[in-house]
């Protein structure tokens, strides 16, 4: 090491924070450099790691909890954000299961058979699976083959692992290709409002895209009176209403009512008005928009929920979540008490319940540590990774349980989330670094990195055909893809470039699962 370079080491060797938020700084400039058609993003902060990890082991040393705390983070904000979704289209997401672990199996005889023909030891072949699909079973490898071979394959195969994962995701998440089982969502096209005449009589319970809940009908005006529609609404030929969502499906409403209507009914805030509400009252937060009872509390409806960047249209099963904004159609004399039962502060959802973050990582941390038995003598733990990732999407989907909110504001969600992968990618970057310093340009090492490329690309090969055969969009099989590989970058990176609730449905249903069967797997490449 130059002379030059050993003051500058030694200060970063004894100030570990200066260290990792160093890395952070530079890591997240060079995920902006484009590469060609891509751009790594957050993963630059585990390759800036790695680079200055190998300047001195010391600066990798004593980072394992923050590597921990950022991956539990990280996992948790993700099951959060996605249990409900996940657990809503469950029965969708089978096929995408059966394909990962058919892809994992297979990848794994594949790598299998190159080590046999390259002089990979088994032990190197395990870490190299581990390391490749960046997932948290290198200590059950470790604990399988008796030696520290396997991390070394680990931390071979971890960067490879990373860059191919993004490379495949970047050349499929922008597709779309014939996905029958998996149609687009309708936030996806966004929300419409549409005045309409009425030519016909129709009640709305009887309505098929009222009762399927693809609109909302707010505005009623009859006979030069207006208010707001109720449910169980009649209406009649000579109606003015005022209809809501996708632009399809309004579309369809409006031939089916009657024409369209050359003003627009919600311009009039004499008698009926409408304001974008932020949700900030726990009371109302974690109950669904049909528990609200809007019609009998303020004679109103909530037509629409903004959500992060995403428009949803106001079904009533549809939990809402501390930061959402909606959409409220009530009587003039009603707005003001409208606003203060959501809430409608800004100030109260930039503050975290500290309880509710602090009980789920804790049963999250406390799941990850049960060992469950499995046949042939071997364990499975689902470690701070898979462990407060099930505890988010199970709390995710209960919303809330008696006075406890689960749930996280939408920006709050979000930069614990970046936080979490950030500091996760700098640890192990860092520690990593030295180790792949010294092998990434031997023989061994280059032949490592070949195993790492040829799992990734066999784990892609087999889930998106499959998935593709089987009706499922490109969107949700990125995520399931970035899921199996179980690296956090790749999920940003894909939810960058895509931002669609499919992808991190995809990323939760197939994370747990694969960490599974990788546990099992790394444990026979050991035995092979």
């Amino acid at each position: 090491m130059p002379d030059l370079l050993s003051p500058v080491i030694d200060v970063l060797a004894a100030a570990p924070l200066l260290t990792v938020f160093l890395v952070i700084g530079l890591g997240t400039a060079v995920g902006h450099v484009p590469f060609g058609p891509i751009r790594f993003g957050a993963a630059g902060a585990l390759f800036v790691g790695l680079a200055l990890g190998a300047l001195d082991p010391r600066l990798g040393q004593d980072l394992g909890f923050l590597r921990s705390l950022g991956l539990g983070l990280f996992c948790y904000t993700v099951g959060l954000a996605a249990g409900n979704t996940f657990f809503r289209d469950l029965r969708r997401q089978l096929p995408l299961m059966s394909l990962a672990v058919v892809a994992l199996l297979v990848a794994g005889g594949a790598g299998a058979l190159y080590s046999r023909l390259t002089g990979i030891s088994p032990a190197l072949d395990a870490g190299a699976y581990a390391g490749a699909l960046t997932s948290p079973v290198l200590d059950a490898a470790i604990e399988a083959a008796g030696t520290q071979e396997p991390a070394v394959g680990y931390a071979l195969a971890y960067p490879v692992g990373v860059a191919v994962a993004i490379l495949v995701v970047a050349l499929i998440i922008q597709r779309d290709w014939p996905a029958a089982r998996d149609p687009r969502p309708a936030s996806a096209d966004g929300i419409t409002a549409t005045s309409v005449h009425l030519l016909r009589r129709v009640r709305l319970d009887e309505m098929e895209a009222f009762q399927r809940a693809r609109i909302r009908i707010s505005y009623l005006e009859r006979d030069g009176d207006t208010r707001v529609a109720t449910p169980g609404e009649e209406l009649l030929p000579g109606d003015k209403v005022v209809v809501v969502g996708s632009p399809a499906a309004v579309e369809e409403a409006v031939h089916e009512l009657g024409s369209g209507l050359n003003r627009c009914l919600a311009k009039d805030h004499s008698v009926v008005d409408h304001r974008r509400l932020t949700v900030s009252s726990t009371r109302v937060a974690g109950r669904t928009i049909g528990e609200l009872d809007m019609p009998g509390r303020f004679r109103g409806v909530i037509t629409r929920v903004k959500r992060g960047d995403l428009d949803l249209l106001a079904r009533d099963d549809l939990v809402l979540e501390l930061g959402d904004r909606v959409l409220a159609v009530v009587p003039s004399d009603e707005l003001e008490r409208a606003a203060d039962y959501f809430g409608d502060s800004e100030r109260s959802i930039a503050q975290i319940d500290a309880f509710s973050v602090g009980a789920g990582m804790a049963l999250g941390v406390l799941l990850g540590l049960v060992a469950l038995p499995l046949p042939g003598g071997l364990s499975l733990r689902l470690g701070v990774a898979a462990g407060p990732l099930v505890v988010g999407m199970v709390l995710g989907r209960l919303g809330r349980t008696g006075p406890f909110l689960w749930g996280l504001p939408h920006a709050a969600n979000a930069t614990i989330r970046q936080l979490g992968l950030l500091f996760f990618l700098a640890a192990i970057g860092l520690a990593s670094g030295p180790d792949f310093a010294a092998a990434a340009l031997s023989l061994t090492g280059l032949a490592v990195g070949g195993l790492a490329a040829l799992i990734v690309v066999v784990n892609a090969a087999v889930l998106l055909a499959g998935a593709r055969l089987a009706g499922v969009s490109a969107v949700r099989a990125a995520g399931g893809f970035a899921g199996l590989v179980g690296q956090p970058a790749i999920l940003a990176f894909a939810l960058s470039k895509r931002d669609d609730e499919r992808v991190e449905a995809g990323y939760a249903t197939l994370f747990a699962l694969a960490i599974v069967v990788k546990i099992v797997m790394v444990q026979v490449l050991v035995a092979l």
